[in-house]
């Protein structure tokens, strides 16, 4: 069931469609009645009520810490300018000086190189082969992350935080899928990604997209389909909680809206005395890009994206310094590398341009596993508690993120699944530098079956057993290949991944061994663990979210003011 917006009545009207299958919907769904909640979730509901919840004996009475995950989107290690200080760029002042006043990490890694895989990892700390997620959910997405998964924000809503997310989802948009459905206490944003839409006035993309058209449905089928990357049928939806708010969006005011709204949820914090995790999944600096400027071109789009971004990490610290200094933690990182055939839309891999494979055909960033895909710009910033100017060169992923947290907030994860990620707390406040002995990198969608762990981290080392696969800038794909024996590479010796070691060497000989018995038993690990979840990846065009079958690309006219649930401001779950 969507909630629809019904200009003559200006109010939201709830509206049911017909739909494939009559089931008994949740309450706070804002979808077609497709999907009947099964019995994971029941066993998640179990699991979550016997949940215990400690606290460390060392904080005695003090304050939970307030958690901000800010995650860019197709962001390159090389976009933060203390990353290239060479470069003598200044497009993230504000992420200088959060670099400055905290810690940067060097070597942090996407645990996937493309969205929906990345972001369940995240939530989870387990690789997509345990939780289920290997690859992206579509716009016709019938599940999203499987049920019987437990998220970092569920965990934490158990143990008395508030909770929400703003930006990006992408991981199920119907029903017990939903973001208010898997711990957020409140949601405001777009269901996936902001290029799996059409807008009234489109953003920079290569190659650009058509407007939304207004006129009849006929009109949309005849202009649909520009290419293969364009979204033309559905508009892109802005969902509040339940609702859809607008419909097609306005992507060049998006950015102001996310602050306003994560700005709300900082300061309403403070009021309510109650701890909170704000996850700011932003869509910079994915296409298309719609920074709030004048007419741009070239680099100069890029450049302008980053600078907004920027500005929102900027306006999210001041309001917890301004707040709750000294008892809030920011953690800025992103979900993959940038998307290279996207050329001057895309970002810098800064010097991991993985030149075994360029030199060959084929990108070697977003969807790949060379590092350009993986190794993302990471700060993390608590000021009295993690050593300003800091630097670390642990070996840490984005699955790092889940035990951490809990571990700051003390909260125990569930006993009863296995886990990928580590508790980092130790390099963040006491600056360990004990990371990842071993980090697998899935296949992404670039070469092999999606979510396979074909290449392995191991200390300096990176042994690759598939390559190619990836379009670059140019639209050339390198050919798909496999390697047995693995490439190796010392990322030491080069960061550019361009010479693998010689096969006949003692070095390689060692790593080699070395990393096949360590991934055989990781895939061991997972095939004997009865906690592997398995991810419904159906589709059927009666789950886009559509705020009105009856008018060209599901369009609102109205953004819709309910007696119960407004827009932004004062909503049943708002801040």
């Amino acid at each position: 069931m969507y909630k629809h917006c019904q200009c003559g009545a200006h109010r939201c009207q709830e509206k049911k469609e017909k739909t494939v299958a009559e089931v008994q919907p949740l309450s706070a769904s804002f979808y077609p009645k497709m999907v009947r909640p099964v019995s994971p979730l029941l066993q998640t509901v179990t699991l979550l009520s016997g949940l215990v919840i400690f606290t460390v004996s060392q904080r005695g009475a003090e304050k939970k810490p307030n958690f901000i995950i800010v995650l860019a989107d197709d962001i390159g290690w090389g976009d933060l300018d203390v990353n290239q200080p060479e470069k003598h760029t200044n497009n993230t002042p504000n992420l200088n000086q959060m670099a400055q006043q905290g810690l940067r990490l060097t070597d942090y890694h996407s645990p996937a190189s493309t969205c929906s895989p990345s972001r369940a990892a995240i939530l989870t700390g387990r690789y997509g082969l345990r939780n289920g997620v290997t690859h992206n959910f579509g716009v016709n997405s019938v599940a999203g992350l499987p049920l019987s998964e437990v998220t970092l924000a569920q965990l934490l809503q158990q143990a008395g935080y508030y909770t929400a997310v703003i930006g990006k989802w992408h991981l199920g948009h119907n029903g017990p899928y939903s973001p208010n459905n898997r711990g957020f206490d409140y949601y405001f944003g777009i269901p996936y990604s902001n290029d799996m839409g059409c807008t009234d006035t489109p953003g920079y993309d290569l190659p650009p997209c058509l407007a939304c058209v207004s006129s009849e449905p006929q009109v949309i089928r005849q202009r649909r389909s520009v290419h293969g990357g364009c979204y033309s049928k559905v508009g892109l939806p802005l969902v509040e909680n339940g609702s859809i708010v607008e419909q097609p969006l306005n992507l060049w005011a998006l950015t102001e809206k996310y602050r306003s709204a994560a700005l709300r949820i900082i300061q309403s914090a403070r009021a309510r005395a109650q701890p909170y995790l704000l996850l700011v999944a932003s869509a910079h600096m994915h296409v298309p890009l719609a920074p709030a400027v004048a007419e741009l071109s070239g680099d100069a789009v890029y450049a302008a994206s980053l600078r907004e971004l920027d500005g929102l990490v900027g306006a999210l610290k001041a309001a917890a310094d301004e707040t709750d200094r000294g008892n809030t933690l920011i953690w800025f990182t992103g979900d993959n590398g940038p998307w290279e055939e996207k050329c001057q839309f895309a970002g810098s891999v800064g010097p991991f341009t993985g030149k075994w494979q360029t030199s060959k055909g084929g990108g070697s960033a977003k969807r790949t596993t060379w590092e350009g895909g993986h190794r993302v710009p990471t700060v993390v910033y608590w000021p009295g508690r993690i050593p300003a100017n800091t630097t670390s060169s642990a070996l840490l992923s984005g699955m790092d993120i889940f035990p951490t947290v809990l571990s700051l907030a003390g909260v125990a994860p569930p006993a009863d699944r296995r886990y990928d990620g580590i508790d980092a707390s130790g390099v963040l406040l006491r600056g360990e530098q004990s990371g990842h002995e071993f980090l697998f990198h899935p296949n992404s969608g670039a070469a092999g079956k999606f979510g396979d762990l074909q290449t392995v981290r191991a200390g300096k080392h990176k042994a690759f057993y598939i390559t190619g696969g990836a379009a670059a800038c140019s639209g050339s794909t390198g050919q798909e290949q496999l390697h047995d024996p693995p490439l190796i590479f010392d990322l030491d010796r080069e960061e550019a991944e361009e010479t693998p070691l010689q096969f006949a060497t003692a070095e390689y000989r060692a790593i080699a061994e070395r990393v096949a018995r360590k991934r055989e038993e990781l895939l061991w690990d997972i095939a004997t663990d009865g906690s592997v979840s398995t991810a419904d990846y159906s589709q059927d065009e009666l789950a886009a979210p559509c705020c009105d079958r009856r008018q060209a690309v599901c369009r609102c006219h109205t953004v819709c003011r309910g007696p119960e649930e407004t827009l932004i401001t004062g909503t049943r779950n708002g801040p």
